[in-house]
Parts: C-alpha cells; sequence; structure tokens
C-alpha cells in the first residue's frame, strides 16, 4: 500500500486538492516568475510546454504513491495560489520533505502558513510521520522564517549544494519532529 494517497483537506480561507492537468496554467505563472523562482532547486520556466511537462510527472508520482501533493485553491473563489507537497519519503523511517510555492501577489497573507500548517497536520497526525524535513536556500529568509513559525528547527547547512543555471547555492536544511509539536 502507497505510504500517501490522495486526500482533500480544508482550512478556514483554502481548499487542499489533488493535483489536476489543468492546474498547469496557474503553475506556470509561478514557475516563471523569476522573482518567484528565485530560491527554488530549477530556473524559471520559459514556456508553457515545460510546466505541463512538469505537472504530468507530479501527477504520476502522486498516483504510485510517492509524493502527496495539494493544489491550494482560495475557497471564496476557487482561484489556484500555489502549491504544497511532502515528496522524497521514506517510509520505513517515517519521514518525508515538505516544500511549497505562491503566487507573488499573495505573499504575505498567510495562505502558505494555513496550507503547511494543515499538511503538517494530516502528515502527523492521519498518516503517522515522525519527521518532516525541508531544504532551503539560505537566502530565502521568507522561507525560514514560516518554517520557524511551523516550529522547525534549522539543523544544517550544506554548502555549494545546487547547481540552478549557473548559479550555485547552499542548502539550509530544516527539521521538525511529531514530538517537537507535542511538548
Amino acid at each position: 500500500m502507497p505510504l500517501f494517497e490522495p486526500v482533500t483537506l480544508t482550512t478556514p480561507r483554502l481548499i487542499l486538492r489533488p493535483l489536476r492537468d489543468e492546474d498547469a496554467q496557474a503553475l506556470f505563472a509561478i514557475w516563471s516568475d523569476a522573482d518567484a523562482m528565485r530560491y527554488f532547486s530549477f530556473p524559471a520556466m520559459t514556456c508553457f510546454d515545460q510546466a505541463t511537462d512538469r505537472v504530468v510527472r507530479k501527477l504520476k508520482t502522486s498516483a504510485n504513491g510517492q509524493d502527496l501533493i495539494f493544489v491550494l485553491e482560495l475557497r471564496a473563489t476557487g482561484e489556484v495560489l500555489g502549491d504544497c507537497a511532502l515528496f522524497h519519503a521514506d517510509e520505513q523511517c517515517r519521514r518525508a520533505e515538505i516544500g511549497f510555492s505562491l503566487q507573488r501577489n499573495h505573499w504575505g497573507g498567510g495562505y502558505m502558513s494555513e496550507a503547511a500548517s494543515a499538511l503538517i497536520e494530516h502528515a502527523f497526525g492521519t498518516l503517522n510521520l515522525r519527521r518532516i524535513e525541508a531544504d532551503i536556500d539560505p537566502r530565502n529568509v521568507a522561507s525560514a522564517r514560516l518554517l520557524e513559525r511551523l516550529g522547525f528547527v534549522r539543523e544544517g547547512l550544506l554548502r555549494d549544494r545546487w547547481m540552478v543555471g549557473d548559479q550555485v547555492s547552499d542548502s539550509a536544511l530544516y527539521g521538525l519532529l511529531d514530538r517537537d509539536r507535542r511538548t
């Protein structure tokens, strides 16, 4: 049985639902935005086909239970704001990595905090994970603050880990343990 199965989560302002083919357009708006992609592990996309290819790959890893990918939809309007996911899961060790992206015009509105909190609750509660990890560019101060507000602890730094385009960057590693949330 796969570790991850599609599910829909709701928060006061959002619906976190499984990824669909038609989400490629809304996600391309993020993935093609150079400012939004400044700290990602791949460069900003330059054509829509790149987004559709990525969505197809993500749908496959979701279908086989490797990843749990949510699209963040605004409850009031149905607008797609971004995505939030668990991936790189290790079932034996009961851990996974969290990642997220949000349209720039919604930054600072608390949407990702709301979505990630729901995902974390699902991960530790329903999925019975023990640990969630995050790997971010240490220059990404907004993501670091979000992770720390969610209870993550910075556990290390890997120097010159990523090569994105012609840019070399470090990785700041964060971890959140289920037992830390309960104390």
